[in-house]
């Protein structure tokens, strides 16, 4: 047997899987999308048979297709687990990571943990802030990598979505919910995009809005949410039993998606790296707790 699966091109496969297609896997390659389209075409002329569907309303992926990703899932985990272990190459360097709170007491701290021991001569620093702080940090060159929310409707090609919630309004059991008059709103903070999209699409039913409280933690929104101070909005992984969930009374607030985001072209072989060990988690653990 003289054929040999390409082990990029198999990443390219898992890419496309993670990501949703070619386009958006070159992207997160930072690669163009005939080179992901070359190294899958090298893949199926191994193998003798076709891997994408390449038919509109099809699934993207053959039975063929399908199988493969099994094995290139196991199989690339292998290959890096030995090329950390055993390879001569040294990693090294600092990468500046960037989280919101909800993220560092999850499984994200886990796959840190093992990181740092798998490359002993990478340093990571670590920043909590809210996330369009961190989108701002990233854009100016300030963190590597940010794990961070946003709207399912801005995520980027390159992003490495992690897991998918969605928002809910809140309040207090014995809250009395008047919205002929200003509601009174519990938020996070100014650099909250929960805030934000509460100021613009929250009022387009007619309701208006009056800031009560701000706070940077979910665990003092919902504190105060209890306690009757006002309604909020919280992600679905905040929800309690003790606050009551507002059902069609106000705007219905766009899913969000929890993400990694880097520069693609500006990825150095640490932070590729990093990426790698969140990407192998989200794949064999989907969906990845996060808080």
């Amino acid at each position: 047997m003289t054929e040999r699966l390409d082990i990029d091109g198999l990443r390219a496969l898992l890419a496309i899987s993670t990501h949703g297609g070619v386009t958006r896997a070159a992207e997160h390659l930072a690669l163009s999308q005939p080179a992901v389209s070359h190294k899958i075409k090298r893949l199926e002329k191994a193998l003798d048979c076709n891997l994408l569907a390449r038919r509109a309303g099809a699934p993207q992926f053959t039975e063929d297709g399908q199988r493969l990703l099994e094995y290139a899932k196991r199989m690339i985990d292998i290959h890096d687990e030995a090329l950390a272990a055993l390879g001569k190459k040294v990693l090294s360097g600092m990468i500046k990571l960037g989280m919101t709170e909800d993220t560092t007491s999850s499984g994200l701290a886990r796959i840190l943990g093992r990181f740092t021991r798998l490359y002993p001569e990478i340093s990571v620093r670590t920043k909590i802030s809210q996330s369009l702080i961190l989108a701002e940090q990233l854009e100016a060159g300030e963190i590597d990598i940010a794990v961070m929310q946003i709207f399912k409707r801005d995520a980027k090609p390159s992003d490495l979505v992690i897991y998918e919630d969605s928002l809910h309004w809140i309040k207090s059991h014995d809250f009395p919910l008047e919205t002929s008059s200003q509601v009174p709103y519990l938020a996070f903070d100014n650099q909250c995009f929960y805030k934000q999209w509460v100021k613009t699409e929250g009022t387009e039913s007619g309701h208006s809005f009056e800031t009560v409280l701000e706070c940077p933690s979910a665990a003092g929104v919902l504190s105060a949410a209890r306690s009757g101070l006002g309604v909020a909005v919280i992600n679905g992984l905040h929800l309690t039993r003790d606050v009551d969930v507002i059902e069609g009374e106000f705007p219905e607030p766009p899913p969000i998606v929890y993400i990694a985001r880097t520069r693609p072209k500006e990825r150095n072989d640490a932070v590729r790296a990093l990426v790698q060990e969140i990407s192998r988690e989200v794949r064999n653990a989907i969906p990845l707790r996060v808080a």
